[in-house]
């Protein structure tokens, strides 16, 4: 029966390792990541200093990720209202905590509305020659360049305002997120995967939901403050996960 398991758990691995991969070996691996990025999670607003980070300018179109190439373009959205737009990225070499999905200018926060006590954001690959990108690509050189020669001064004034608006709107929304962690074809899978996390991670707060006969998602969660939520995701640095994602338990 042991071997059993694990031969299934082999095999549902390796089919599903193109959304989520625990080791850096393979190439085709990382291939498929670049090609298919999605993540939903918490972005890291840039905006005057933060340690050991290049700046990223205010007015900017700009991000900072640990996985994605440099200038690769990504469709970045705020799903508590809906609105996205399209960014770049600037560096992949910037070393930041890995609860953090991205460091965003704070241009893009403010456009976003996102809430800056609570900034969630989904982020997503689009290919260049995609034709999303095509319809957008006008639009976004000169949104840029219009960014990049408006005043400092005007830009900082209405930052204020919108973040004050913000926090207003958002102080009595709950906070309730939960750790994805993947998606099994098999329930024996996922068991294994609960097991493994609780053992080698160290993490008690784990579940599956079964959302079909073949479909079985395992969480960590859920949290009700940010604190306990980056703690519980550091810990999973421990397996190696390169895209874990938060979610909104709406």
């Amino acid at each position: 029966m042991n071997y059993k398991l694990t031969f299934i758990f082999i095999f549902s691995f390796l089919l599903f390792s193109c959304d989520q991969s625990i080791t850096n070996n393979s190439k085709k691996i990382k291939t498929n990541l670049d090609e298919k990025y999605s993540n939903s999670g918490f972005a890291l607003i840039y905006k005057n200093k933060l340690d050991n980070i290049k700046k990223l300018d205010t007015r900017s179109l700009n991000i900072y990720h640990k996985s994605l190439k440099k200038r690769s373009i990504v469709k970045i959205t705020n799903p508590n209202n809906g609105k996205y737009l399209i960014a770049e990225v600037k560096s992949n070499k910037e070393k930041f905590s890995n609860f953090y999905n991205s460091v965003l200018s704070l241009r893009i926060a403010e456009e976003l509305e996102l809430n800056f006590t609570e900034p969630f954001v989904e982020i997503i690959l689009v290919s260049k020659n995609s034709t999303f990108i095509a319809k957008k690509a006008k639009m976004f050189e000169e949104e840029r360049s219009v960014a990049e020669k408006a005043p400092v001064d005007g830009i900082q004034i209405n930052d204020l305002n919108t973040i004050e608006t913000q926090v207003k709107s958002k102080t009595n929304k709950k906070f309730s997120y939960s750790i994805k962690v993947a998606d099994f074809y098999y329930k024996d899978t996922a068991e294994l995967m609960i097991d493994r996390i609780s053992n080698e991670a160290s993490i008690k707060k784990v579940k599956m939901i079964k959302l079909s006969k073949t479909k079985y998602r395992v969480l960590i969660g859920p949290f009700n403050d940010i604190k306990s939520l980056k703690k519980s995701f550091e810990k999973m640095s421990t397996l190696e996960f390169e895209n874990l994602e938060i979610i909104n338990n709406v």
